[in-house]
Parts: structure tokens; sequence; C-alpha cells
């Protein structure tokens, strides 16, 4: 029987005998991705030749010189861009709207009769694969989806039922009498609690963030200048301080300077659209750290959305004149609030379909629209990362290619940062370590995830 010495000996060669295989395995659930360059969206530099590491789904390692292990999976990008996934803040992905049927509630109260609340589920799992094959890992998504079909979805995405971007949702948004339609016949508002909760008192308010809270809302959705009026300053102050009592952020879609003041003084988080605000209330948003969410069209866009069958060459020129003279209005107030300190995050408010292109296509051109407006790529990249990410509340996990968050990264052949339709490029996908798309593997022009 060997001594207790010799006992010892042996035990200690068997634990070292160990250590090389744990090393490999360590390794082996390693992936490492190569990039040609690597964009830190904080300090806007960029990093060549770099790797990122992901293990279980996050991020160990990112940047120049990073050693990749032995025995690690590689997916080789050649000199293709890499930067954090993208965050688009503002989403209908149960809605996809028709042209040519008049207008938008002409064209949602089309969709609501003939779509049944199960196949807006299923579209909603359609929209939100074509937004993440087009680089979008994130989004917030502010009603328009039934009763609470985006809950659903966004658990469906998390518990891998369905392939989509991680999700942010609203539930039925909250509204004046009539949701977002101006006069309804007793037939169509029928329709509208589908998609919204009619406040008329603060009492009704916070017993509808509640009711929200209670069907899985992440954030609330404010409806503030449509239909049949508006909310009073005492309706909208009840439900900010009950949303943020529940440390839930309130989004509120308002168009000109009376709706946003309202939404202001209240204190919402964001304002959507924002279209007609003067200077001096877009520096009380920049004083109070209230997000812009610029949901701007490209001309083309509109025209293809608005476009009626059997127009007249006419008719699209007074269209196309009118809707230019639009966009140079919207253009600068988005310059403005640039200028004045805004915070700015991405939102794409994509709901129609756009001829040719899928929803993550569509969702892409809003930054056109923001370039045309005068903003720098980087200030771009970051409304669409960084800053996106912290108006979700999910600022810890994603929005930039960091140690301990998702590995939820993208890339491009080009570089963003002198020309921002490389964003139109996307060719690789990645979301939380798995890869969602590969055009580099399809085509043989790299490692292509092979381990080496």
């Amino acid at each position: 029987m060997p001594s207790r010495a010799k006992r010892f000996v042996l035990l200690a060669a068997a634990l070292l005998a160990t250590i090389p295989c744990a090393a490999l395995a360590a390794a082996a659930a390693t992936t490492a991705v190569r990039c040609g360059r690597l964009i830190d969206v904080k300090s806007g530099t960029v990093a060549a030749n770099a790797v990122v590491l992901v293990e279980k789904g996050k991020i160990t390692a990112a940047g120049a010189g990073v050693k990749i292990p032995e025995g690690a999976k590689t997916i080789d990008l050649g000199t293709s861009t890499c930067l954090p996934g993208l965050i688009d803040s503002h989403t209908h992905l149960l809605s996809n709207l028709q042209s040519g049927l008049g207008d938008q509630q002409g064209a949602a109260m089309m969709m609501y009769t003939q779509m049944s609340l199960a196949q807006r589920a299923l579209l909603g799992a359609a929209m939100a694969r074509e937004m993440l094959e087009a680089g979008f890992t994130a989004v917030r998504d502010l009603g328009n989806s039934g009763h609470n079909g985006d809950v659903a979805l966004r658990d469906a995405i998390r518990d891998g039922w369905v392939q989509g971007p991680r999700m942010v949702v609203s539930t039925r948004a909250l509204s004046p009498i009539g949701g977002q339609y101006r006069r309804l016949s007793s037939e169509g508002a029928a329709l509208v609690p589908l998609d919204y909760v009619e406040v008329t008192s603060p009492e009704e308010g916070r017993r509808a963030v509640k009711q929200a809270l209670f069907d899985g809302a992440d954030c609330i959705k404010l409806i503030v200048n449509e239909g049949g009026g508006t909310f009073s300053p005492d309706d909208l102050k009840a439900i900010v301080e009950e949303a943020h009592r529940a440390h839930r952020k309130v989004a509120a879609h308002a168009m000109g300077e009376a709706a946003v003041t309202l939404s202001v003084d209240a204190g919402v988080d964001s304002i959507e659209h924002g279209y007609f605000v003067s200077d001096d209330l877009l520096r009380r948003m920049a004083e109070k750290k209230i997000y812009l969410v610029p949901t701007d069209f490209t001309v083309d866009d509109f025209e293809a959305v608005l476009r009626k069958p059997g127009a007249t060459a006419e008719d699209e020129k007074v269209m196309r004149e009118r809707l230019e003279k639009m966009s140079a209005s919207v253009h600068d107030r988005l310059a403005r609030a640039v200028k004045l300190g805004v915070p700015i995050a991405a939102g794409s408010d994509a709901y129609y379909a756009l001829p040719g292109k899928t929803r993550g296509q569509a969702a892409l051109d809003m930054f056109r629209t923001y370039t045309e407006a005068g903003l720098k790529p980087l200030d771009i990249l970051r409304a669409a990362t960084l800053n996106a990410a912290d108006l979700l509340g999910i600022q810890d996990k994603t929005g930039t290619l960091e140690p301990g968050k998702f590995a939820d990264l993208i890339a491009v052949p080009g570089d963003p940062l002198t020309d921002i339709k490389q964003l139109e490029k996307v060719e690789f996908v990645m979301k939380g370590g798995t890869v969602v798309r590969n055009d580099h593997e399809a085509a043989g022009k790299g490692a292509g995830g092979k381990g080496r």
C-alpha cells in the first residue's frame, strides 16, 4: 500500500493532469471574432486588426492585441468593420400597413379589420427576424401590437421560440378618447381598445399604468396630441409619477410645441417625433436630459407610402414639393436639437410595407435622414447604440463592445465613420454570442466560424 507521501504525489499528479484538459475545454467554449477594424463608439476611436472574445454569450475581451486562446472557435471577418449591434428605439413590429389606402387611419383600420390577433403575432415574428438580419439586435416596441402581442413576441424571442432582437415593450399606449383617430363611427370606436387604453382622469391614468405593468410592460407609451383631444396636465403628471414609481420610463408621442410642452412639464423620458418645437423648448429638454427620438422618413419613403393608384404626374409633383418642404423643416429641428445639446436616440417608426425592402432595410433609412440633417456619422452611431441603450435602460447589457456585456455585434465592409450608408450593407450579425448572419461564411471570404 503506498505511503502517505506517495499517495500525495499521485493525487497531485492526477490533479495536474486535468489542468490542460480544463484549459482546452475552456478554450473550446470561446469564440473569437477577428475584425479588420473595431469601432469604440464611446471614444470614437478605431482599433485595427482587433479581436472580440465571447464566452457564454458575453464579451470577455475586445480590442487590438487580444490573444486568441488555443482551440477557440474563430470567425474571421477579414477587413470588415465591427461595431455594436444597432438599436431602434421606436418600432411597431406587429404592424405592417399597406400603402395606397389613404391616410394612416384608413390603412390601420384596414389591417385591424382584416387580421386576427394571432396573425398579427405571426407578422411580428417575421418583422422581428427582418430587423435582426439587418443588424438591429435590440428594439423598443411602442404599441400598435394588439392586446399584449408585443409582450408575447418579446418572451418568445427571449425563450428561443423565434429569432429577433432584444425587445423593450410598452403594451397598449395610453391615450385620450379615440386613441390616435380623429372621428370614428360607433363600429370603428369599438376597435380602439385593441391598441389603446383611453384615459380621462388621473385615477384612470394610474390604473392604466398598473395594468400595463401587470401585463408585462417594460415602459409606458403616451399619445399626447391625437384623437379627440389631449391629456390634462394632471393626467400626465399622475401617469408619469406612477410609471417612475415603478422604475419604468415614459415615451411621449408628441408632434408640436403644445404637446411637447405638456410632456416636458410632466417629466417624460423621451419625446417621440417632436417635429415642430422651438429652441426654448429644446433647451428645456436638454436641461432635463429628455431624449428626442427623431422618427424621420426619407422623402422617397414618404412618396412610396402616400402614392395613390391613378395619381397624375402633376399630382405626384405637388406631393413631392410638399414633402421636400416638410422634410427641410424636420431636418432643421433635428439640427437645432443637436446643437442645443438634446440627447438623441435613433428610432425608425417604420410600420408601412415599403416596396422591395424588408422591415429592417426600411428602418435603416432613418440614418439617411439624420445625415441630411447634418449629423456626423459618429453622432448617428452613438444615437443607434450607446444612447439608445441608455434610453431603453439596457446600457449595462448592450450598446458597446465591452467585457461583461452581451456579444451583440455587427460587421460592415467599409467604414461607417466616413460613410454612414455602410450600415445598409451589414454582412455579419451576432446576438448574444449566436451568429445570426455571416455573409463571409456563405461567400467563403474568411474562416467562417471554423475552429483553428
